[in-house]
Parts: C-alpha cells; structure tokens; sequence
C-alpha cells in the first residue's frame, strides 16, 4: 500500500480545489447561457411582434387600395393638368 505523506495530502487537497474552482465556473456559465437564452427569446418574441404589425399595415393598406381603385372607376376620368 502507498505510504501517506503530508505532500500527497497537499496535492489531493489542491486537486479538490481546482475541481471546486471549476465547478464554479462551469456554474456561472450556465447562468450566462441561461440568461442569453432568455435575450434571444425576448428578442424572437419582439421580431414575431414586428411581423405581424407589418402584416396588419399590409392589409390595411392593401384595403385602402382597394377602395381608392373602386373610387377611381366611380369618378370621370380628367387628364391630369399640371400648371407651369
């Protein structure tokens, strides 16, 4: 059997410390990661927003261009007379 000495102690006990050290680290990575996660989701749930406005302002105005085309047919046709 390995003999024990103070100098093997020592080095387990520095191993113990590193792995302790990285367990912290890795921890507050999850929370960076979690945290940007949860900017990208605002993020998607603002564009999403984005979207559907534009849509609701392409139907509208595809409303409006419906109705001056209809409003168009229904006034007489004058030429266009621009004064100089």
């Amino acid at each position: 059997m390995a003999e024990v000495t103070s100098d093997l102690i020592y080095e387990v006990l520095k191993i113990q410390a590193d792995v302790s050290e990285l367990r912290h680290g890795q921890q507050s990575i999850r929370q960076e990661l979690i945290s940007m996660r949860g900017h990208m989701l605002s993020m998607q749930n603002d564009i999403h927003n984005i979207y559907l406005r534009f849509d609701r302002h392409d139907e509208r105005l595809e409303r409006i261009e419906r109705r001056l085309d209809l409003r168009e047919m229904a006034e007489p046709h004058t030429p266009f007379e621009h004064d100089r």
